[in-house]
């Protein structure tokens, strides 16, 4: 009797295996095909845009959209504060989160029980946002500076859990063991031997940090006073409020053209404030699909 080599399969599994296949890519399509269109609409002239003929191909190529917002002084100063933010706030919360969840993972540390549950009832509870504002402005004196966007909040609990757990569950035992034997102490085992092995679970919780900071729209709208210390979200709603008006005019009957400018600046500013995290995932991928499961149930 013949047998089958590893890689046949019986009609129902390749059915089956060709069904996933198509799901998977019809899911793609939808999820990715809007961001393209975003993409493609941005250096499309406005009237086929306007006209439904744009689908899979830029028509009427024009660059209009970004020299507008690479001339506008507050986008370029939205861009360099919205990545200072970022930067400075991903540091501190790596810097503030990471030795927390290694002392709240070891067994030894009596008090890891009692302020784990310390932390858990604020991700349920919060003083709310009017106490939250008096707290940060009058109590911390953070009000309208770059500050405000980086020091409140540097501690996610859902990042803390996520890093507790790795330390916890995947970190062995043997390890500290043989340490403690070299006379290693706690600070020493956590930078020179948990770090290094922690490099999937660093790179996932520091994708989080990036992006909750460069998405962080509220703080800037409910703290920041002066133009100058703007994010770019902020910045952008601010255009975006502008070009309404603008299409607001045109659906009164009087320019056509500011309706065509405005959609124009509309995804240029989409394309421009979600570009650079797009960019940056494919180089932490890998540590990504690695790092995101982490702490997870094992077979």
């Amino acid at each position: 009797m013949k047998k089958k080599g590893p890689f046949a399969s019986a009609p129902n599994e390749i059915a089956f295996r060709a069904a996933v296949c198509a799901i998977t890519a019809v899911i793609l399509l939808l999820t990715a095909y809007p961001l393209y269109y975003v993409l493609i609409a941005s250096v499309s002239s406005q009237q086929h845009v306007m006209a439904g003929r744009v689908y899979f191909l830029p028509m009427g190529f024009t660059l209009e959209g970004y020299a507008e917002l690479a001339g506008d002084g507050a986008i370029l100063r939205g861009y360099a504060n919205t990545v200072f933010y970022a930067l400075a706030g991903t540091a501190l919360g790596m810097a503030v989160t990471t030795p927390c969840a290694y002392a709240l993972s070891r067994r030894d540390f009596w008090a890891r029980r009692w302020l784990m549950v310390f932390f858990l009832v604020t991700m349920f509870f919060s003083g709310g946002m009017i106490p939250t504002y008096l707290a940060i402005t009058k109590t911390l004196g953070m009000g309208s500076g770059s500050l405000v966007m980086i020091v409140p909040f540097c501690l996610n609990v859902f990042n803390l859990i996520i890093l507790r757990t790795y330390f916890e569950t995947n970190l062995p035992r043997e390890l500290w063991e043989s340490a403690q034997l070299d006379g290693c102490s706690n600070a020493r085992y956590f930078a020179v031997v948990a770090l290094p092995l922690s490099k999937a679970v660093l790179s996932v919780i520091m994708l989080y940090f990036l992006v909750g900071k460069w998405n962080d729209y509220f703080s800037g709208l409910l703290y920041i006073r002066d133009e100058k210390y703007l994010p770019l979200q902020n910045v952008l709603r601010s255009i975006l409020t502008r070009t309404e008006a603008m299409a607001g005019q045109f659906q009164s009957g009087t320019n056509i053209e500011a309706l065509h400018r405005a959609n124009l600046i509309k995804f240029s500013s989409i394309v421009a404030s979600s570009m650079p995290m797009m960019a940056l995932y494919p180089f932490l991928q890998k540590y990504f699909e690695k790092g995101v499961m982490i702490g997870s149930v094992k077979g």
